[in-house]
């Protein structure tokens, strides 16, 4: 037992090495497929004609032949105080993003464009009737005007109407507030034809899926998603799409293009039937899902309206699980998520309470590390007790020698006799270990913390440290713990172990983000005045004396 801190600190190293590796094969984003070679959507068995593949609206009905447009009358800008979108009037489509609160780097341009660069969040109608279902392609929407601004708690509609020969028309209309990433899409169908005319909404997100980029960090998860009554969270990647096509019939349900700290998502009707399907674009090898509604009668002379929504925006717990409860789990705290979301929610409230997202890690390190405080008690008393055995122990190993059944028994007898549990000193580390993990998915995958400032040089907490300082800082302190619990063994090997760990974790936490890093710093300085504090105690007797009562 006398090594146990040694193994302790070497399956620390190990379980993060091991979540390197994790999130290297869950986060790293898959290379998209050349589209000479995406000749089919996967599984022709799983394949729907009236499913929008990407690129290629399926084809139902003939519609009246459309005037050509010219760039400067196809595309609609919108601005408000987050947002920047294009819509494009062939289609209705948003083909463009940009988040204006949302630097790529911090302090500068360009701005995140979530919808850009083959990225498109495509909508609109097919079924017998509808006119994205056309022979002649996608329908030229008309709108009154090409630029909209809405500002200071405004809201704006854009609306763009579609005519056909025979009496059908379409109003799809774009609902944008000035401060808020969700946009609700709705379809205004008036049949002013002597016919049933039928219409099946679509929605789909279509994406060229990057290359894996060359970092020593991880890449978030950056591909598909979706959700349905039975399937509350599922990835969809490129390699799933190129495998099988997805199709699933779902009450309610969404679908999502993800990426790291932002999302698009569609979100249909919860309380309608819809289809989510995916595909692999036969054109350039982009990445699609996507959601079909029930088909829809309209009657001779009568007029229906469909509803659904867009969200374009970072991963904002609260505003996503407005739309769908599920929606939320986009920000993917990993498997120790119900820790991640609580750590998150006291966070927020430090956070609340003191406006910096830095002095809410000390604070919370602090509360952590005091709850833990009756364990950390134990650890060092029973370490100072180990080390008071050790002659003892040195006794039997010349008495037993290499005599391990009697040796073991001789061992378990001792430490009965004089009150001690070695076992003790292990329960602190390990139960911050899962806290340990939890912090890091947390601080990880959280918008809120994403050029969070601190002071002085950190001034992204979600990003490693520029000057390497906390990671210095952490070498250090573990160093001191290390002087102040030295660990009784006469083994070579395992002294120069322990003396060389604060090297090996300062090297390891380079890349790991400041935030994280600042817990542990102030986590081993907690560590060091506790141990200084008992040790006095025991010096006194105080602690000593109930350890052994």
């Amino acid at each position: 037992m006398e090594s146990q801190r040694t193994f302790l600190f070497i399956a620390l190293l190990l379980v993060s090495y091991l979540l390197f590796q994790e999130w290297q094969k869950d986060y790293n984003p898959q290379l998209a497929a050349p589209a000479a070679q995406t000749q089919s959507y996967g599984d022709s068995s799983n394949t729907n004609a009236n499913a929008p593949a990407a690129g290629d609206v399926p084809v139902s009905a003939p519609s009246a032949a459309q005037k050509p447009v010219t760039e400067a009358e196809r595309y609609v800008t919108v601005t408000t105080n987050v947002l920047s979108l294009t819509i494009d009037t062939v289609g209705g489509d948003v083909v463009a993003g940009k988040l204006l609160n949302y630097p790529v780097e911090q302090g500068e341009d360009p701005l995140v464009d979530l919808l850009a660069n083959h990225h498109k969040a495509q909508s609109g109608l097919i079924g017998r009737d509808g006119p994205d279902g056309s022979r002649q392609g996608r329908p030229r929407y008309t709108t009154p005007k090409q630029d909209y601004s809405v500002l200071d708690g405004g809201e704006v509609v854009v609306p763009l109407t579609w005519v056909n020969t025979q009496g059908l028309s379409v109003t799809k209309s774009f609902t944008i507030k000035a401060d808020e990433y969700d946009i609700p899409v709705s379809y205004t169908i008036t049949n002013r034809t002597g016919q049933i005319r039928t219409v099946q909404t679509y929605a789909q997100l279509k994406k060229i899926i990057p290359e894996p980029e060359s970092t020593m960090m991880m890449n978030a998860y950056n591909a598909a998603t979706y959700s349905t009554s039975e399937e509350v969270y599922e990835k969809y990647d490129l390699d799933d799409m190129l495998e099988r096509n997805l199709l699933k019939n779902t009450k309610g349900g969404w679908v999502a293009m993800q990426q790291h700290y932002f999302v698009a998502a569609w979100v249909p009707n919860g309380e309608q039937q819809n289809q989510i399907y995916s595909a692999v674009s036969k054109v350039d090898g982009s990445a699609i899902i996507g959601f079909k509604g029930p088909e829809v009668d309209i009657q001779p002379g009568e007029s229906q309206t469909i509803d659904t929504v867009l969200y374009a925006g970072p991963k904002n717990q609260k505003k996503l699980e407005v739309l769908s409860e599920s929606l939320a789990l986009t920000v993917d705290y990993g498997p120790l998520w119900f820790i991640s979301q609580m750590l998150f929610t006291l966070l927020n409230m430090l956070h609340a309470a003191v406006s910096n997202w830095g002095v809410a890690i000390i604070l919370i390190t602090i509360i952590v590390k005091s709850i833990l405080y009756p364990l950390t008690k134990k650890q060092i008393i029973s370490g100072v007790r180990m080390r008071q055995l050790q002659p003892k122990i040195e006794q039997l190993k010349e008495r037993f020698g290499d005599d391990k059944q009697k040796m073991g028994p001789a061992m378990m007898e001792l430490y009965k006799k004089e009150k001690v549990n070695p076992v003790s000193g292990c329960l602190p580390l390990l139960l911050q270990m899962p806290i340990f993990l939890a912090l890091y998915w947390m601080l990880m995958e959280s918008v809120e913390l994403r050029h969070a400032e601190f002071i002085f040089w950190i001034t992204d907490l979600s990003s490693k440290d520029p000057y390497f300082l906390l990671p210095v800082l952490y070498g250090a302190s573990m160093f001191v713990m290390q002087k102040l619990t030295p660990t009784p063994s006469s083994d070579p090997m395992q002294q120069k172990v322990l003396m060389w760990m604060p090297v090996f974790f300062s090297v390891l936490f380079v890349v790991f983000p400041s935030g994280l890093v600042l817990y542990w710093v102030i986590n081993n300085i907690m560590q060091i005045l506790q141990t200084l504090y008992i040790q006095k105690r025991m010096e006194s007797g105080d602690e000593m004396d109930k350890a052994t009562s």
